[in-house]
């Protein structure tokens, strides 16, 4: 599972994720790539599970990249604990993500292959995606 191997705190505050990304909006490595087209978290689990699905449906041919990273933790209190006694132990990691920003890029397989591939990730997300293919390509 994806998460920092250190942190300078062990808690984050929530914060909020509003807007469109601005930064890592385009496709930089790969020839086919996974666009969000919603704010949201998305935790370790969901992209290992995403990324699991593009490789298996590749057969591992070709180059896969993973432009998000969960490096902000979520915690949480015991069910049924009284109110007080401070915030909860770390539970899991997520990656913010913000509109338009690309999760994931495909390189060196087919047009369908890459396609596909990448719409049966976004189902293992938590947000709304699109496959965007990269400028010039025909």
């Amino acid at each position: 599972m994806l998460m920092p191997k250190k942190t300078k705190y062990r808690k984050t505050q929530r914060g909020r994720n509003r807007g469109v990304a601005t930064r890592g909006t385009d496709i930089e490595f790969g020839d086919f790539a996974l666009q969000t087209l919603e704010n949201d978290y998305i935790t370790q689990r969901q992209i290992e599970a995403a990324r699991r699905a593009i490789t298996r449906y590749i057969k591992r041919g070709g180059k896969v990249w993973i432009r998000i990273f969960p490096d902000k933790v979520v915690t949480k209190i015991p069910a049924e604990t009284r109110m007080g006694k401070g915030k909860g132990a770390p539970e899991y990691w997520v990656a913010p993500v913000k509109r338009g920003q690309m999760l994931f890029e495909i390189g060196g397989v087919s047009r369908e292959i890459s396609k596909e591939a990448l719409r049966l990730a976004g189902y293992k997300l938590g947000v709304k995606t699109k496959v965007i293919e990269k400028e010039g390509l025909r």
